[in-house]
């Protein structure tokens, strides 16, 4: 299991007995730590640093630990900063400032200069908080007493968001086919990818997948319809159609295996040698946790695999939609999200048939794909842009909504509310460079975007 690191701050100013109970007290903190976040992460204390040396040997080690995905910091005393500086301009792993006490209401009746002297956290995290500030160190602070569930659930979406983070700087993206011609907010800086965020987005050919697609044997065509069957509704005359996907899927499925790729994007003006465009194929793989973005949008398909990695311990549904088709009746306005083929089946509302139709784009043959109504509830729309001097993440709060009856559009669908009203959040959308591709959640929030920016230094702008 991946851990985070509990590193209490303090100095040896005041003598042993001093120490002894900041070292009692960070313990206590701990242990309620670990057992409220036992279902997703370790949380380890680690002995109370009082020097420059200690404060760098643990954000060293801290930062070599594979399975350390963040720390945790607290100042129970007062710790003078300039002793952090070293320490912190060596830590590479997500900090969280927790602002705590490990009391939760002053003994004012007894209260006296030896409690004051021991108990600084509103002293002490001041400094540490400051120094934070001059080193630019990308952090999230939590304040409020340690056992409060406000602090809780901050710590909790930390310890989610830093291993997504972690997800994030070993994740693999392969581009099959370039960005879509003549398309340019889809397009992005690979190299400042892999330097913000981790992502390794490498081209590969769509020869790769088409020599493995026949290299695929009748028994892995018959393992992979049995998965269907069991998932989906099928109609047994499209049987012929659903095979080339199930061949399609177990090619990419290999592909991935051997790549470790965890995300990847195809363009369907470069799909030499497929009979038809990757659908159902595609659709399953999301449905297992794969990242997948249509049209070279390599930032799309990333940040999919990452959103859907830091949602994995909560209920809801996370992945790739593409802005469609309004209905702009005066104060009811909606919105139809969509896609040719790729939507995943986390969103159903009901058991997804499979069905087969012409597109009318790409040349190719009728595919196979998923059909279904998404399902309702609150949620969020992200989209990644890159603006050439940086990235920026956009962020708006939207309302699933009941798809209304549309028996002739053969995809799957969504329909939402754009908050806080239609005319405010698509003006701000588009104001602000909002792609036509984005990631739609009914597990995440705002606040989890806003924690994973500030973590990794990403403007953001909240709709």
């Amino acid at each position: 299991m991946k851990n985070i690191y509990f590193i209490t701050g303090s100095q040896n100013l005041y003598g042993e007995d001093t120490l002894k109970q900041v070292t009692y007290d960070s313990k206590v903190i701990v242990e309620f730590l670990s057992s409220n976040l036992a279902n997703i992460i370790q949380v380890i204390w680690k002995p109370t640093v009082k020097s420059g040396e200690e404060i760098l040997s643990i954000c060293q080690e801290a930062s070599i630990d594979p399975d350390c995905v963040g720390v945790i910091t607290w100042m129970h005393t007062f710790s003078p900063a300039k002793m952090w500086i070293k320490g912190l301009q060596r830590l590479n792993k997500p900090l969280l400032h927790l602002h705590t006490q490990n009391v939760e209401q002053l003994p004012y009746a007894t209260i006296d200069m030896n409690y004051m002297n021991l108990n600084q956290s509103a002293h002490g995290d001041r400094e540490f908080g400051f120094i934070l500030k001059r080193l630019n160190i990308f952090h999230y602070t939590v304040v409020g007493f340690y056992k409060h569930e406000h602090v809780i659930s901050d710590i909790k979406r930390f310890c989610e968001i830093s291993k997504a983070i972690d997800f994030s700087k070993n994740l693999k993206v392969a581009m099959f086919g370039n960005n879509m011609r003549e398309v340019a907010v889809t397009d992005g800086d690979r190299v400042e990818s892999q330097i913000r965020f981790g992502w390794e987005v490498n081209y590969y050919g769509i020869g790769d997948i088409v020599d493995l697609v026949s290299g695929v044997t009748r028994d892995e065509i018959a393992d992979q319809l049995n998965e269907y069957k069991s998932k989906y509704q099928m109609n047994p005359l499209d049987i012929s159609e659903i095979e080339e996907q199930a061949k399609y899927e177990v090619a990419f499925s290999k592909f991935i295996n051997e790549t470790q790729i965890g995300a990847f994007c195809d363009t369907f003006e470069d799909l030499h040698g497929l009979k038809q465009l990757p659908g159902l194929a595609v659709q399953n793989l999301m449905d297992k946790g794969i990242g997948f973005a249509p049209e070279g949008d390599y930032k799309t398909a990333a940040l999919g695999a990452l959103l859907m990695k830091m949602a994995e311990t909560r209920d809801g549904a996370t992945g790739f939609i593409e802005d469609y088709t309004y209905d702009l009746s005066l104060g009811e306005e909606l919105e139809l999200g969509s896609h040719m083929l790729e939507v995943s089946p986390r969103f159903a509302a009901n058991k997804p048939k499979i069905e087969v139709h012409s597109l009318g784009i790409g040349g190719k043959d009728a595919p196979a794909r998923l059909v279904f109504d998404g399902v309702t509830g609150p949620g969020i729309q992200v989209t990644m842009i890159d603006l050439g001097t940086h990235f920026r993440l956009i962020v708006a709060n939207i309302e699933l909504v009941q798809s209304r009856n549309m028996p002739k559009l053969p995809v799957a669908r969504l329909m939402w509310k754009v908050k806080p009203d239609f005319i405010t959040g698509v003006k701000a959308w588009l104001e602000n460079g909002g792609g036509h591709h984005s990631i739609v959640s009914t597990a995440l929030t705002m606040d989890d975007i806003d924690m994973f920016a500030k973590l990794t230094g990403t403007e953001i702008i909240k709709i």
